[in-house]
């Protein structure tokens, strides 16, 4: 991989060598397979490579739809922001519905109320319904050890699994693309960015993201040394107390899972300032699904999960 240094030389900075190298991923996944496809759920990281994406095909629009696989227990600012970003670029939003499987039976509900896990199987099962062989996602290295240890192309089998053991190499940012009938490839232009690089970018950009990113004050309440917000997914438990707290959201998922974090920073340049100054991943400090186990998300990247 090329170093800062050398990028310096040739007059390209390390946020311009990022948006580069993402978006020569994204072109390489494209005319490598015939139905690629890209998550895009509103949060920050899809945003960015949203945004990537249209760059990579300009003037053109982008060739190829955006997938959601919605559990049911979204943010409501981040729907909106999703729906209306689809509808700027004009592109087509396919949505897999954890709900319409709970329905039909397909999958099962949890009895701790998360469908952080069941996501999975609807998530396989939309990408065989409208045949995409490939989708790009937002996963970072820099997020969780499992997804540190996940190539930029990753190889997915009949099943939708992935085998850490059993990975292509990626010297010189050289992609083998090739697969079989009913295998698939997983693809993620952010690996090598970390979260303070996405708020550069967003900053740089001037991107728009939903408001819920930015502090504000919120009704919330205490579990597991964590800040969750009273909705209509998450309420407290007996002895739970609930109070107003200046909070902001650093990561987006289930909102029966995914905690706040105390801040004042509303604004873009207050929330990188902070992020520089912390030391605890976003999914570390905010997400109570992996906190389950060591290995919480490897099994669930193993079982088809992104």
């Amino acid at each position: 991989m090329t170093s800062i240094r050398e990028t310096q030389r040739y007059g390209m900075t390390q946020l311009g060598y990022l948006e580069a190298e993402a978006i020569f991923i994204i072109r390489e996944i494209v005319a490598e397979n015939e139905h690629p496809g890209m998550l895009f759920s509103g949060g920050k990281d899809s945003i960015v490579m949203l945004h990537l994406a249209a760059k990579a095909f300009a003037p053109g629009p982008i060739p190829f739809p955006v997938v959601h696989i919605d559990t049911g227990h979204n943010f409501d600012e981040v729907l909106a922001f999703r729906d209306k970003r689809v509808d700027e670029l004009g592109v087509r939003l396919i949505v897999g519905s954890v709900q319409e499987a709970i329905d039909q039976g397909l999958v099962h509900e949890e009895p701790n109320g998360s469908r952080n896990r069941i996501q999975t199987p609807v998530l396989l099962k939309t990408a065989e319904d409208h045949g995409l062989s490939a989708l790009m996602g937002g996963a970072r290295r820099d997020e969780e050890k499992a997804r540190a240890k996940e190539r930029v192309f990753s190889f997915r089998d009949e099943f939708g699994q992935w085998d850490p053991k059993n990975q292509r190499p990626e010297l010189w940012s050289i992609y083998n693309g090739r697969i079989h009938q009913g295998e698939s490839i997983r693809c993620f232009p952010l690996s090598n960015w970390t979260e303070l690089d996405v708020w550069h970018y967003i900053a740089h950009e001037t991107l728009e993201i939903p408001s819920i990113y930015y502090a504000h004050d919120r009704e919330v309440f205490l579990r597991n040394e964590m800040y969750f917000a009273v909705n209509q997914h998450c309420q407290p438990k007996e002895g739970e107390e609930t109070f107003t707290k200046r909070v902001r959201y650093r990561t987006v998922g289930d909102a029966t899972l995914t905690a706040a974090v105390p801040s004042d920073a509303d604004t873009v340049e207050k929330v990188v300032a902070e992020i520089a100054a912390t030391r605890i991943t976003e999914r570390g400090a905010t997400r109570g699904d992996d906190k389950v186990s060591e290995a919480a998300m490897e099994d669930r990247k193993k079982e088809g999960y992104f």
